[in-house]
């Protein structure tokens, strides 16, 4: 009873934080700064107990802070190109460093340095794409989208746990993760997807609909996200078994760390920036 008390309270603070934050640029900008940093931060220290791995955590947690920081700056029209360019060498120096350090498996600690950027810092650095739009000569702030994938993944994690545990016969993924069946991530999805319509309903009545998406094209994210959101936690589960965890941290009381709440998020974001991109090309 404790335990799910603690994990309640976590888990509303955890959802009014990420919520709230979305209401002012800076705010958004501030606090996924500090999320990447700690995701990356807590990653590399998982891989450092892995077999001979040996990461930079603090210059990987550093750039992928600052990775954020440029993209913001860049995104919202504040910074130019050149913003990027020490990101750049701490990435040419992370890889140089190998030579010199003479560690017993290099090509493993450059394997799991960039996975550190790509896997983490890239798609929360995505969400700045996601957050500002150019309308004209202007760069607005929006937090419609980028607030929505959020709500999409706790949609389809509520729908995908409720239909789970009242028709799950079938299992999606039994070798990773046994919990989840195939019934829960339909079930899910359609709640997603209902939950779209909804949102395209009320933007459209209230005059909100920034990126002019129809019903179809909510409906198309609402999925994306959910399909990507389910790979992106399979993938933090495989990466939990790989390294013979259970929770990638304890950050989070009676939540887990940092992958453990965002690991849905990691591919969701930029599966939605590709899935928003396309639109504009068709």
């Amino acid at each position: 009873m404790k335990n799910f008390i603690i994990r309640t309270i976590t888990g509303v603070l955890f959802v009014a934080a990420i919520v709230t934050c979305f209401l002012r640029p800076e705010a958004m900008i501030l606090l996924f700064a500090l999320v990447t940093g700690l995701t990356v931060w807590e990653f590399t220290g998982l891989v450092d107990d892995y077999q001979n791995i040996t990461v930079n955590r603090m210059i990987c947690t550093v750039a992928g802070v600052y990775f954020f920081f440029a993209m913001a700056g860049y995104n919202s029209g504040l910074t130019p190109a050149t913003v990027f360019i020490p990101y750049l060498v701490s990435i040419i120096y992370l890889l140089i460093a190998e030579l010199y350090l003479k560690h017993p498996d290099p090509i493993g600690n450059w394997a799991y340095t960039m996975m550190s950027q790509l896997y983490i810092a890239l798609p929360f650095s995505l969400l700045n794409v996601l957050a500002f739009r150019s309308v004209g000569f202007d760069i607005q702030y929006t937090y419609l989208i980028p607030l929505s994938v959020f709500v999409f993944l706790w949609i389809n994690d509520t729908g995908a746990y409720l239909c789970g545990s009242l028709f799950g016969k079938h299992k999606l993924f039994p070798r990773i993760s046994p919990g989840k069946s195939w019934e829960g991530s339909i079930g899910g999805g359609i709640l997603v997807i209902a939950i779209a319509v909804l949102i395209w309903y009320l933007t459209e009545r209230y005059q909100v609909n920034e990126l002019s998406l129809n019903a179809f094209e909510w409906a198309g994210l609402g999925l994306t996200v959910v399909i990507f959101g389910t790979w992106g936690d399979l993938i933090e589960s495989l990466l939990k078994r790989t390294l013979g965890i259970k929770d990638s941290g304890t950050i989070l009381p009676g939540h887990g760390g940092m992958l453990d709440r965002f690991d849905s998020s990691l591919l969701a974001i930029p599966a939605a920036v590709v899935y928003l991109y396309t639109l504009t090309l068709i």
